[in-house]
This record gives structure tokens, C-alpha cells and sequence, in this order.
């Protein structure tokens, strides 16, 4: 099976969060093709991401806040280009 080449969105998101918070580990998923004919899918196929990130970043902060640093990260995206977004965001040896 061939993975689907990275979008422009993905990439400029995989830019942001790097850049913002050094991740450890970071996998950022494009989830779009399974939301074909829902609410948000604007058809560029870049609407829908999962997103598991590790970073020192995150250490001593809850959930709510590990959440905020990353829309923070991504910043206008959030708003002109992704619709949903999925977070697990863990510290360094964190399960």
C-alpha cells in the first residue's frame, strides 16, 4: 500500500509544531478522507488531522493547557484551514 504524499497544510503544520515545541516523537495523521460528506470537510482533503506529539514542553501541564500550546502553535490554521483536530499530547515518558 502507498501512503498518500503529505498536503500543504500537513506540512505547514508539522512546521509550526516543530518549530514551536521540539517534539520528542510526533505523528500528525490526515483524517479528511474519513469525513467525506460531514460538517467541515471543505473537499481539499486537508480538513481532518489526528495528532500524537511528545515534548519536554509539555512536562507539569494538564491536558486543557498541553491542548492550548499546540493551537497556539499552529495559529491561523486553526481557523482558515483545519477543521477538526485530534490531540494526545504527552511529556517525555508519558504513556
Amino acid at each position: 500500500m502507498t501512503q498518500a504524499s503529505t498536503g500543504p497544510v500537513q506540512a505547514e503544520m508539522e512546521r509550526r509544531l516543530t518549530a514551536a515545541l521540539s517534539p520528542t516523537h510526533m505523528i500528525l495523521s490526515n483524517d479528511s478522507d474519513q469525513h467525506i460528506g460531514h460538517a467541515g470537510h471543505d473537499g481539499s482533503g486537508e480538513s481532518h488531522f489526528s495528532l500524537l506529539i511528545e515534548s519536554a514542553a509539555f512536562e507539569g501541564l494538564n491536558r486543557v493547557a498541553r491542548q492550548r500550546l499546540v493551537y497556539k502553535a499552529l495559529g491561523e490554521l486553526m481557523d482558515a484551514k483545519v477543521h477538526a483536530l485530534q490531540i494526545r499530547a504527552l511529556a517525555p515518558g508519558e504513556e
